[in-house]
């Protein structure tokens, strides 16, 4: 291998599967390939849902065994959930799942100490009954918390037990509703004012900050050749995902695509008003201190427990069939918490159709069809808000992460936005987690390129928007009308 291209393992940990994926960068080459994907299986026990910690790890170890020797490993996964740790720095049980019932009701307990309004313009972070801050809420006084001596986030977690050091890191801190994006530190005075202490939490990290080295023992278990750094990257993954748009503008929206889609925009500062609180936009922080000024919308995740559901039927062919369906007969709202639990999907889907009073989808392919409509009028409304919240026009809509494979969804993004869309790369995180660590490493330079890296190197498909554009405003009307 050349000495000017090095090898970065990228682990990237999804709410439904992890992978760990090797990035071979120089600097006019990106090339990412998959060492090993492994399954991602929350548990429910008695207490709870749970997500099981020791298997992701050891599917990580698995996934560097088969990486073969690199000059760095980094690390993200999804936002707000985090492991607890004793004096000793052993795990206090398996960290809850943000999709656990535990959360309910809790926020408006948060609230009558802090209004909602406040809480809004002092972390930027829109209102998910699993954020971190409400997580923490719930747990004041179990006996895990009052027996914690530390709290890691899952990402960072995973680096201590591969290293031995405990840091924040700072994208993904910033989803715990603690952090105040205009200073991008702890908000000291909402946390006392709640009760929850921060001396739990490492200290803060940066992506590109060095976060220590493989332990021997981790060594000798993957075979890896010492020592091998662990780089801090965009820890949150749609942190490291926005890193990895294409874009070759400032004029461009983004949806990260997957489980759930997150629609916005990369801005220098954060958007406080309470105009962005009641449209439910939140605030993330990104690299080289932007901000993902965005909206979380349910994503793919309402198809994927509707296949589950349905016994895993051939996808491709349901979508081949789902676009000879008759367009926007119904839709739903794709950001309301009503879909956010597991289970009965396709019901739950056709309940909200006919609960407001339009045609019930019937087949598998209708349902599939009403989930796709939605959630390309869910991005139309998430890009034109952003756009009209935070005054940042917009020219093109990148689409990255997973949904970029399903392309009805893409092309109906098009239709419904009007905008032109560029679908890739489908494993953004993973080639964002990578481009950091190679940026930390000094084989590319600024974001912008990085970005150009990207889009000389990787497969992009562009759509162009067709079709009638009255009729997706008048889906919006007939669901607002019915919300």
């Amino acid at each position: 291998m050349s000495e000017h291209v090095k090898s970065f393992a990228a682990v990237d940990l999804g709410a439904s599967s992890g992978r760990v994926m090797v990035g071979r960068v120089g600097p006019e080459s990106l090339e990412l390939t998959e060492a090993h994907r492994f399954p991602n299986r929350p548990v429910r026990v008695p207490e709870g849902l749970r997500w099981d910690i020791l298997s992701l790890y050891a599917g990580v170890l698995d996934g560097l065994r088969a990486a073969g020797q690199v000059d760095s490993v980094g690390i993200d996964s999804w936002a707000v959930d985090y492991g607890l740790l004793d004096a000793d720095g052993a795990l206090l049980g398996n960290p809850v799942h943000y999709r656990d019932a535990r959360t309910e009701g809790v926020a408006e307990k948060v609230w009558a100490t802090v209004p909602a309004a406040e809480l809004y313009a002092a972390t930027g972070l829109q209102y998910a009954p699993f954020n971190t801050l409400y997580q923490l809420t719930a747990a004041r006084s179990t006996a895990q918390l009052v027996a914690a001596e530390r709290l890691l986030l899952v990402p960072d977690l995973l680096a201590y037990w591969l290293t031995g050091e405990a840091g924040t890191e700072i994208t993904n801190a910033s989803t715990t509703q603690l952090i105040d994006p205009r200073t991008r530190d702890w908000s000291h005075d909402l946390a006392d004012r709640l009760g929850i202490d921060l001396t739990l939490f490492a200290p803060l990290r940066q992506p590109g900050d060095p976060a220590g080295l493989l332990l021997p023992r981790i060594l000798e278990e993957t075979g890896l050749r010492g020592p091998v750094p662990v780089t801090t990257v965009g820890s949150h993954d749609t942190a490291s995902a926005v890193a990895a748009v294409p874009a070759t503008g400032e004029r461009f929206a983004y949806i990260c695509t997957g489980t759930w889609s997150l629609a916005g925009l990369e801005l220098e500062r954060p958007v406080l008003t309470e105009a962005s609180r009641a449209a439910n936009f939140t605030n993330e922080l990104g690299l080289d201190g932007t901000v993902r000024y965005l909206r979380n919308i349910m994503g793919l995740w309402l198809l994927q427990e509707c296949v589950r559901e349905w016994g895993q039927p051939d996808l491709g062919e349901l979508l081949r069939v789902a676009a000879e369906v008759p367009a926007l007969r119904s839709v739903v709202d794709a950001g309301d918490a009503t879909f956010l639990a597991p289970g009965r999907m396709p019901d739950r889907i056709t309940d909200a159709c006919r609960e407001s009073g339009q045609p019930v989808p019937e087949s598998r392919a209708e349902i599939t069809r009403c989930i796709l409509d939605s959630l390309a009028l869910a991005h139309r409304r998430a890009i034109r808000e952003a756009e009209a919240l935070a005054d940042h026009p917009v020219d093109v809509v990148h689409i990255v992460g997973g949904g970029t494979r399903n392309e009805l969804l893409c092309q109906l993004t098009a239709d419904a936005s009007g905008l032109p869309v560029v679908a890739g790369p489908a494993e953004a995180a993973a080639l964002g987690n990578v481009l950091v660590q190679a940026r930390a490493h000094g084989l590319v330079g600024d974001r912008t390129s990085m970005r150009r890296l990207l889009a000389r190197t990787q497969p992009l498909r562009r759509y162009e928007p067709r079709g009638d554009p009255a009729a997706w405003r008048a889906a919006q009307d007939r669901l607002t009308a019915g919300g």
